[in-house]
């Protein structure tokens, strides 16, 4: 059994007004603080415009709150970007980042996502990296020569246990009800603990935690999280659902 922690993040992407956002934190607050003895970690990463609403009402829960992005300054001429020092500064210990969606819909490349991720760092936020392959590149049999080429490029040589997580998002797979198979996904997970073992050591590798992304649900939780290389989820559309992402996190396996 693995001495990791599980780490359940909810992504909420683009989604939740004020008074959404605000009820459904509440709702995983309260479920959180009436277990906290529970052994696994929780995460909340809303859109920036209610970060700090969010926040007050964890407060105290237990849950921690994080941020979908960040840039690579700590301030400047940057329209439209938050730094990691905002970031920390409004309460978040975490921050996703190179998430497929960003790297395809916004060209990030794994040079800029290693950036981002020296400077969360740098302000003492987890970041949360991102890697996974298309479609087009798993039919071609080439998942594990892109999602290692990910890895070596975006991982900062700096990175530890204690401030860097992997989440591993076949991008096939998010947001459209297809999942890898436990096979599959622990032949990823392993490859990427490997590489991380290449580039840091392999006591770092052994102690970051690997996430998976591709539409986790409370019905593959259970299956999904019992791989020896899978230390939580990063979770996408159950995680607006309050009952959904509590059941996730209540399939972690016991340490």
């Amino acid at each position: 059994m693995s001495a990791r922690r599980p780490l359940i993040a909810g992504n909420w992407k683009m989604n939740g007004l004020r008074a959404d956002a605000r009820a459904l934190a509440d709702e995983i607050g309260t479920l959180r603080k009436n277990k906290s003895q529970d052994a696994f970690d929780l995460l909340i990463c809303p859109p920036f415009s209610v970060i700090e609403t969010v926040g007050h009402v964890l407060d105290s829960t237990g849950v921690f709150l994080g941020a979908q992005d960040c840039h690579t300054a700590e301030k400047g001429a940057h329209t439209g970007d938050v730094s990691a020092a905002m970031l920390k500064d409004a309460g978040c210990s975490h921050v996703i980042l190179g998430h497929s969606e960003r790297r395809t819909n916004h060209k990030e490349t794994d040079e800029l996502v290693k950036q981002k991720a020296i400077a969360a760092q740098d302000e003492g936020l987890t970041a949360i990296i991102c890697v996974g392959e298309t479609e087009a590149e798993r039919e071609n049999g080439k998942t594990l020569e892109v999602v290692t080429s990910q890895i070596k490029d975006s991982v900062p040589e700096g990175a530890r246990a204690d401030n860097t997580v992997i989440a591993y998002e076949p991008v096939w797979a998010i947001g459209t009800g297809k999942v890898a198979t436990p096979n599959d996904v622990q032949n990823v997970h392993g490859d990427i603990r490997k590489t991380l073992a290449a580039k840091l050591g392999q006591e770092t590798a052994d102690g970051i935690r690997i996430l998976y992304g591709g539409s986790m649900k409370p019905e593959n939780a259970k299956e999904l999280l019992a791989l020896p290389d899978v230390d939580g989820g990063l979770i996408g559309g159950a995680a607006l659902k309050a009952e959904d992402f509590w059941a996730i996190a209540q399939s972690c396996p016991s340490l």
